[in-house]
């Protein structure tokens, strides 16, 4: 009875998210975060399930356009898909690329799903941040006429921070 219970729970948490689920596994170009060994990452099991949605959100993102100071749901800039997608995991970060690098804990180890990479940049900001989105991935609205996709981490950033650690 209790085996029952627990699965019809974990069924109705998890069917708000089917449709985004089915369409990462579906799609040929989803990455979907690495899956940590137990009591290896220093967040906790909330922490994580947030992290999970807003890295779900910022893939779904994939394809959509540029612009600047967008904060979706039809553009975005750096920033702003970062910002949307911990919104839809449930956490609220400060809006701009340099704030999230001064305001949110810093990163000291191996990076998570739903780390924020920042790095300088040639714009007006001289910041630009991408999103942790697996094993060597990130995802990133980079700049005008260029659409959200998902890369390769590059060297040279900044500095890492971990929105909702310890949350």
């Amino acid at each position: 009875m209790a085996v029952l219970v627990v699965v019809t729970a974990l069924a109705a948490l998890a069917a708000p998210h089917a449709r985004t689920l089915r369409g990462l596994v579906a799609s040929e170009r989803a990455e979907l975060p690495a899956i940590g060994r137990p009591g290896r990452s220093p967040a906790a099991g909330g922490d994580r399930a947030r992290a999970g949605r807003a890295v779900a959100f910022a893939l779904s993102q994939r394809g959509k356009p540029y612009r600047w100071g967008a904060e979706g749901p039809h553009a975005f800039d750096c920033s702003g898909l970062t910002w949307a997608a911990w919104q839809a995991g449930g956490v609220a970060i400060p809006r701009t690329a340099a704030g999230q690098l001064a305001r949110l804990p810093r990163v000291h180890g191996r990076l998570q799903p739903g780390d924020l990479v920042i790095y300088p940049s040639r714009g007006p900001t001289g910041r630009h941040v991408a999103m942790v989105v697996g094993r060597g991935r990130m995802v990133e609205a980079l700049g005008r006429g260029i659409p959200v996709h998902s890369t390769s981490i590059r060297g040279g950033w900044l500095g890492v921070v971990r929105p909702g650690a310890g949350r």
